[in-house]
């Protein structure tokens, strides 16, 4: 599992609500006292003070905050509420979307939304999906007409193909490039070879049409590309987003419109099916991730533990420590029954709402004495205006209570934060503890892929010992922790492996 080790919190409180219950210091403190109990390091505080969330992506802060997400330099942004990070639907969603593909969290403690945990990784799939559906919102009335166009050879927009131009919204042959286009496919026939035709068109002084030296990318691309024998296809892709990879449409989608052929369909079929056998033969499978606790199993000392090519042993080379990956698996599932037999969930998670109650309680009671405390404070003021109290007087009574509304000032952000962590770990923790239920009872029939998924949801750490293997479940308070099932004896759980 990610942990976040640096994070900045996010201030933004419009002029309106620059009182004292929505000050800029009480919205940082609640956040520092939450990251706090998450040992995490507040290394930034962007301030967007007296500003509106109307818009805000292009605030100077705004922009310093994304570069730091960028490089790395935080690994999270912590706020009070999603209403303070913007109040624009759209800037939202460009928020969640920039964050989730940099693999950085957001934290919203109102809503209970923190996506380093695996209930609030939940947030980035529904904010995602809302995102898509706009998205496709738009594009759909767009790509309505490309068939439509497609089907009656007009321009889609871009360039047309090397050896063609667009003259009249029609597709003509390039006089001037043509003949290049043609000599591209002649040289590849003798050669069979796409970097010694691009050497040697580039030799004869050829260039492409912005000039640049021909590389084997461009000729392979002008190849294959079915323009040259007279076939122009359109709607025949589709992009996967920004910034992603374009993908091939179902063929049945394709538009094929003629066009004037540079090459006879003979010679264009000929290059292909080089280029074919070629592409077969160069073709290699990626190795398939096989290890199951792989990236979770460390060293006592510390280092990770990695398994070996020949060898299917997790092992610390420093410290010689070594377990098998087949032993491992095992004592990890063998520790989820245990784990899971010897606790009540339904106990657990009954006691931690009583906590939180208490805690939501004690806020509610520490916000209720404070305004008590202030409207006295206030009344004596009035006093003091009035000239029923001298100096000497006023300090006397409101001296005190200042003291106290101070103390309640530092304390109500720290309880704030509390019910936050509170709120945000119960959820969690009964998410972890239902996926930790259903791999155990599955173990056998579940794929490789479905565990591997569960293992990343539920998995803190696995440390192994000379003596023995500690294995912790991610966001399960200490208190929950069963001590005799966390810990495992290497010597006594390998004993009943075998």
């Amino acid at each position: 599992m990610e942990t976040i080790k640096h994070v900045g919190i996010w201030i933004r409180v419009s002029t309106d609500m620059q009182v004292k219950d929505e000050s800029p210091e009480h919205h940082e403190q609640r956040a520092r006292n939450y990251a706090q109990l998450r040992d995490w390091n507040v290394v930034e505080v962007y301030r967007l003070e007296a500003v509106s969330g109307k818009t805000v992506m292009h605030h100077p802060e705004t922009q310093r905050m994304l570069k730091d997400i960028q490089s790395g330099h935080i690994e999270g942004l912590v706020f009070s509420k999603l209403a303070r990070l913007a109040r624009s639907t759209k800037e939202l969603l460009e928020f969640a979307d920039i964050f989730r593909k940099e693999g950085a969290h957001l934290i919203s403690l109102a809503e209970q939304i923190d996506t380093s945990s695996p209930a609030g990784r939940l947030f980035f799939t529904i904010i995602s999906a809302m995102a898509e559906w706009e998205r496709e919102e738009i594009s759909s009335r767009v790509a309505a007409s490309v068939p439509i166009r497609a089907k009656m050879g007009k321009p889609l927009g871009g360039q047309a193909s090397f050896g063609y131009k667009w003259l009249d919204k029609e597709l003509v042959i390039d006089e001037k490039e043509a003949p290049v286009r043609k000599l591209m496919y002649e040289i590849f026939l003798k050669t069979k070879r796409k970097k010694t035709t691009a050497d040697e068109l580039n030799k004869l002084g050829y260039r492409t049409r912005n000039g640049s030296l021909f590389s084997d990318n461009t000729v392979n691309r002008l190849l294959l590309d079915t323009t040259a024998k007279g076939q122009r296809l359109a709607n025949y892709t589709k992009s996967l987003g920004d910034k992603k990879q374009w993908i091939m449409k179902p063929e049945n989608e394709w538009i094929v419109t003629p066009c004037p052929a540079i090459v006879t369909e003979d010679l264009w079929n000929q290059a292909n099916s080089i280029l074919i056998q070629q592409a077969q033969a160069n073709k290699r499978t990626g190795k398939k991730a096989t290890y199951l606790l792989s990236g979770y199993v460390s060293c006592e000392c510390g280092k990770t533990m990695y398994v070996a090519h020949s060898s299917k042993i997790f092992y610390c080379k420093p410290c010689k420590t070594r377990i098998s990956v087949d032993d491992i698996d095992e004592i990890y599932q063998q520790y989820l029954t245990e784990y899971l037999d010897g606790i009540n969930a339904t106990h657990f998670l009954n006691q931690s709402d009583t906590i939180l109650k208490e805690k939501q309680a004690l806020l509610e009671q520490t916000v209720s004495e404070r305004k008590k405390l202030f409207k006295k404070v206030e009344t004596f003021l009035e006093m003091r205006f009035s000239g029923e109290f001298t100096k000497e007087q006023f300090a006397e009574h409101a001296q005190p209570l200042n003291e106290r509304l101070t103390q309640l000032d530092e304390s109500i952000p720290e309880l704030l934060a509390e019910v936050d962590f509170l709120s945000i770990q119960m959820v969690s923790s009964d998410v972890v503890l239902d996926e930790a239920k259903e791999l155990s009872n599955e173990w056998q029939n579940m794929s490789f892929e479905k565990k591997r998924a569960m293992v990343e949801t539920i998995t803190d750490s696995v440390t192994v010992g000379k003596e023995d293997i500690n294995i912790a479940l991610c966001f399960l308070p200490s208190s929950f922790l069963n001590a005799k099932n966390s810990r495992h004896n290497l010597t006594d759980s390998l004993r009943r492996l075998t």
